[in-house]
């Protein structure tokens, strides 16, 4: 592998036969769209999987994907703390697309919001919850700024809490995931 950290979507289309691409969404939006022969590892079982990746690594090319580059960028850093090297996809799954990229679906399989939208809508509904609440009952008020408090903290750590509950929400688990069956097909 090279010492690149990102593969561009045209540099990933070009070689996806020859990569093995992982995809740390939750099941609802790697069912809602992913790459071609994509394997759905989400981000909170990532760990679990380690072993197998770095038999995957050993094989070829590994390339971590999410729906803008910002969870697949962990990814890479936890494997690469663990010796398994990696890239991310640039601009993640919302690049690959708006480039023209094919993408799969599972059959059955509903459009789901990508993450970062979900939590946008519910740390708004949040704040305007806390907001008009405030009106009446002061104390709601503090509603609004946990969750601004959140939101910087967030932005500052990178991380996303509301996002690992609402990737716990029903309408993001259209099918169980199953890690053995992923883990099979990656390992053989």
């Amino acid at each position: 592998m090279s010492t690149a950290t990102e593969l561009t979507p045209d540099q990933v289309s070009a070689r996806l036969a020859e990569l093995t691409v992982i995809d740390v969404r939750t099941p609802g939006e790697y069912a809602a769209g992913h790459l071609p022969g994509a394997h759905n590892i989400p981000l909170d079982l990532l760990d679990a999987a380690l072993d197998v990746l770095r038999t995957a690594a050993g094989r070829g090319d590994l390339v971590v994907v999410c729906a803008s580059g910002v969870r697949s960028a962990q990814a890479r850093e936890r494997l690469a703390a663990h010796g398994v090297p990696a890239v991310t996809l640039s601009g993640g799954t919302g690049n690959w697309t708006r480039l023209g990229h094919d993408v799969h679906r599972l059959a059955g399989a509903r459009p789901v919001w990508a993450m970062e939208r979900q939590v946008r809508l519910a740390a708004g509904a949040l704040v305007l919850a806390g907001l008009l609440t405030g009106r009446r009952w002061a104390a709601a008020r503090w509603l609004s700024a946990g969750v601004a408090g959140g939101l910087v903290f967030s932005a500052v750590t990178d991380t996303c809490g509301m996002a690992r509950v609402l990737a716990k929400l029903p309408h993001n688990q259209p099918r169980a995931i199953d890690l053995d069956a992923t883990l099979t097909a990656l390992g053989g």
